[in-house]
């Protein structure tokens, strides 16, 4: 079996490429939810917003800077962009597993901005 990193990133990969089925049947527990303050908790309620955010933003890019991975849980941090052309957002994605399915999943974003006096960026 793969690391859950591994795991955590290709589920985010099929994700953001409109493969969303075969991301919640390859990688999420049927115990699954989530703390995204936009939606309800349930594994349904996210998958139907990932499917709705397919259909408007069928482009986006997700790039990934940086995992770790410590015992079951995950966290993944990376550049997504809604358009090719937009400045995006730098996102963390936790993954809580169990026998190497998601049974939890929290996401906290920035927007990239236009201006920044950190000489460093986002990235």
């Amino acid at each position: 079996m793969k690391p859950h990193k591994d795991q955590a990133v290709d589920f985010l990969h099929l994700i953001v490429s409109g493969k969303i089925d075969e991301a919640y049947k390859k990688y999420v527990s049927p115990d699954f939810r989530h703390h995204n303050p936009y939606f309800p908790g349930d594994a349904d309620s996210l998958k139907q917003a990932m499917e709705e955010n397919d259909g408007i933003s069928p482009n986006k890019t997700l790039e990934v800077k940086q995992t770790i991975e410590e015992g079951e849980n995950v966290m993944v941090y990376s550049h997504i962009k809604q358009k090719v052309e937009d400045l995006g957002a730098a996102v963390v994605h936790i993954f809580s597993f169990h026998e190497g399915k998601i049974v939890e999943m929290w996401d906290v974003d920035q927007p990239v901005p236009e201006d920044s006096p950190n000489e460093n960026g986002m990235f």
